[in-house]
């Protein structure tokens, strides 16, 4: 029976971002079913004690730069540290990648959580339009109208609502969020010990 590693994180997350292809890899390469739970960390940041980006102190702020310029050099994964289209509401994204889950399984989901991920921070693109969205899911080759009309639906917006409850319950405070075996590793940079978990 394999593994299942749960995934909290937010599709705007820029660390999340710079985690997701080598969590997708670990999971095929140790055969771990991954679970997505995309969450609304506005919310999971006021019950935990966490500021949202622009009211960090300047220290912080500075800091997370050169942190995200080193990861970036260091996965060669391409990455605008001030992009565009941030901060961005992911909240549609978020129900977007759900919706896609539920109507063609977590793969499909993955991809496009990929594909999202890059939009904002590799590609300039603004991922609180529709329109944006359903090209992003058209291009991995689904109905991005379609996906993006059940995005809507009320049994998603459960599901998100599900997944961040899930969240503040499990007393997560940041994204990514890895829990394997009833462990939790907060961020990319703790995907060695995950890769450890999976392997146990």
């Amino acid at each position: 029976m394999s593994k299942l590693c749960e995934y909290y994180f937010a599709p705007h997350s820029p660390f999340a971002y710079l985690g997701h292809a080598r969590l997708v890899a670990l999971a095929k390469q140790y055969d771990v079913k991954v679970a997505l739970k995309p969450c609304d960390l506005s919310k999971v940041f006021n019950t935990s004690g966490g500021l949202p980006l622009a009211k960090r102190a300047p220290q912080r702020q500075a800091y997370r730069l050169e942190e995200l310029r080193r990861w970036s050099e260091y996965l060669q994964v391409p990455l605008n540290l001030q992009p565009t289209f941030f901060p961005v509401q992911s909240d549609d994204a978020a129900k977007l990648i759900i919706a896609t889950q539920l109507a063609h399984g977590t793969d499909a989901a993955l991809a496009l959580t990929g594909a999202i991920m890059r939009a904002v921070w590799a590609e300039q693109r603004n991922i609180a339009d529709s329109a944006t969205l359903a090209a992003i899911a058209t291009e991995l080759g689904h109905d991005g109208k379609t996906l993006l009309k059940s995005a809507e639906t009320a049994s998603v917006q459960s599901e998100f609502d599900r997944f961040t409850d899930d969240a503040i319950s499990a007393s997560i405070f940041g994204a990514p969020w890895y829990v394997v075996d009833g462990e939790a590793f907060w961020g990319q940079d703790r995907l060695d010990f995950v890769e450890r978990a999976f392997a146990r």
